[in-house]
């Protein structure tokens, strides 16, 4: 398997993780999103026409896109989704949450923070996207707070999806301190069998 990949990227961080975490073996393959290389002709028609990153080529030459049905997909069959139906609804409604709550505010504000700059108007958008990394961090407090993990008893797709941004919250100045479920989360995830950080390329 080919992984196009941004090496900042959470999206891309989540497929990482969970290729190592089953030992997979892939082919890793930067595509810088500040210079454009996912805006190329040549990357549009063959790897992916929305232009973005991750894109994982499989190995009959089919390609994937967005992170969360990127981990759904490697992921089948798995201790990573649960069997139960309900507890797999559960993990689903955790990945719909990163993508629709948490990834808007909190992956955006790192972004800012680190890559792109802040955007015209920051005065504005900026307390706005503070609201929403704190309304989506007491969500997953809520749940972390009394339990080890986000669905059931064990580590699923949905904490590594909600991992790959939160571990790095505090530099989107988010702070962290008031969120001692998370904290203690995320040394729990630290420690799983085939972890790697954020910079690790195979």
């Amino acid at each position: 398997m080919i992984l196009n990949d941004y090496l900042l990227s959470g999206n891309g961080y989540k497929i990482r993780l969970l290729l190592s975490m089953m030992g997979l073996p892939f082919e890793y393959v930067e595509r810088d999103i500040m210079k454009g290389e996912t805006r190329t002709p040549e990357y549009l028609a063959t790897i992916n026409p929305n232009g973005k990153i991750p894109a994982l080529v499989l190995d009959d030459g089919r390609v994937l896109a967005e992170s969360n049905a990127i981990l759904g997909y490697l992921a089948e069959g798995t201790n990573f989704i649960p069997e139960d139906r309900y507890a797999r609804a559960e993990m689903m409604g955790w990945l719909f949450f990163e993508q629709y709550d948490h990834e808007p505010n909190v992956a955006v504000l790192i972004s800012w923070y680190e890559i792109k700059g802040l955007p015209e108007h920051a005065d504005i958008f900026e307390p706005m996207k503070q609201a929403g990394a704190k309304r989506a961090l007491d969500l997953m407090e809520k749940r972390l707070a009394e339990h080890n993990w986000l669905v059931g008893e064990s580590l699923t797709i949905a904490d590594i999806s909600l991992y790959a941004y939160t571990h790095r919250a505090e530099l989107g100045k988010i702070d962290m301190k008031p969120y001692p479920g998370i904290r203690a989360w995320l040394d729990r995830f630290a420690a799983v069998p085939g972890y790697v950080p954020i910079t690790w390329t195979p």
